[in-house]
């Protein structure tokens, strides 16, 4: 008999203790709202850290109290605004597409201190005696980079200079934060010009350390007719708002240190072009006085 009223004794406490947890729960629930998840399905997933945050669960919790816009996912690009952008009820807007790209072009025209036979990974290079390039702003092309991209974007090119596959590169930057140099920038995907040299010395000082090196001479800054690019701390420096991609920059850089580099044949064609031009001014400003 006594165990009878032990099982009756359990099995009314277990039926209190049962209503306050239900009532608990309901009285202290954390309202979640139910765009959260969808938000969260709408991002790729890749956990990245492209967008500045934790990851796809904080970057969508930041969407939707309104500390991040609905295009903050750069790897998802303008799909996945538009799904966030129909869940929270606002417009997407148009983003321009973006992409890393590594300011450096030296590679094998960088010139070596030593001959580094240690892990292959550039943090680890540039604790040996700051590296092995003579240039303290150069890749050094050991592929901290690669390791740390998640989509196959970063390979290392011909030259031993890390480089960057436009198609596959969704802007992560995670590329960028793995680089001890801090080369990798994130630049607009349609505008094709681009510096690649993050050399801050002066003339004889970067000439010294690789063949391409910026000498900061800014030929490029008085040729161009946009007023889009600027020499900065000793390094010519592109404005993206002006530039419209007209390469007449590559045309007059001494180094080959502007992307695309222009041929020597390209070179040779403007020269003679620019010369003409010099040469008719010079004819009209004769010819004005006698007018």
């Amino acid at each position: 008999m006594n165990i009878v009223y032990a099982i009756l004794v359990l099995g009314i406490l277990g039926g209190i203790f049962g209503l306050i947890l239900a009532v608990a729960s309901i009285v202290f629930a954390v309202k979640t709202d139910p765009r959260l998840p969808e938000i969260v399905e709408a991002l790729p997933g890749a956990n990245c850290g492209g967008c500045g945050f934790a990851g796809c669960s904080d970057c969508a919790s930041h969407i939707l109290d309104g500390s991040a816009p609905v295009n903050a996912c750069p790897v998802g690009g303008a799909n996945s605004a538009d799904k966030i952008a129909a869940i929270m009820g606002v417009e997407a807007g148009s983003s321009e597409k973006q992409v890393a790209f590594v300011r450096c072009n030296g590679g094998t025209n960088a010139k070596k201190r030593f001959e580094y036979r240690g892990v292959q990974d550039c943090i680890s290079a540039t604790k040996v005696a700051a590296g092995p390039l003579d240039c303290s702003f150069g890749c050094l092309g050991f592929g901290s980079c690669v390791t740390a991209c998640k989509f196959g974007a970063m390979s290392i090119g011909p030259n031993g200079c890390a480089v960057v596959d436009p198609d596959k590169c969704t802007d992560c930057m995670a590329c960028a934060t793995a680089c001890p140099r801090k080369l990798i920038v994130s630049v607009p995907a349609a505008k094709k010009v681009r510096v690649a040299c993050n050399n801050k010395d002066k003339g004889k000082a970067a000439m010294s350390v690789c063949a391409n090196s910026c000498i900061g001479c800014g030929l490029c800054e008085k040729e161009c007719k946009k007023d889009a690019i600027h020499v900065e701390n000793g390094v010519a420096v592109i404005d993206y708002a002006k530039c419209v991609n007209c390469k007449l920059c590559t045309k007059v850089c001494p180094r080959d240190a502007i992307l695309p580099q222009a041929t020597a044949e390209e070179k040779e064609k403007y020269k003679a072009i620019k010369k003409a031009q010099a040469e008719k001014a010079k004819a009209a400003a004769e010819a004005a006085p006698n007018a």
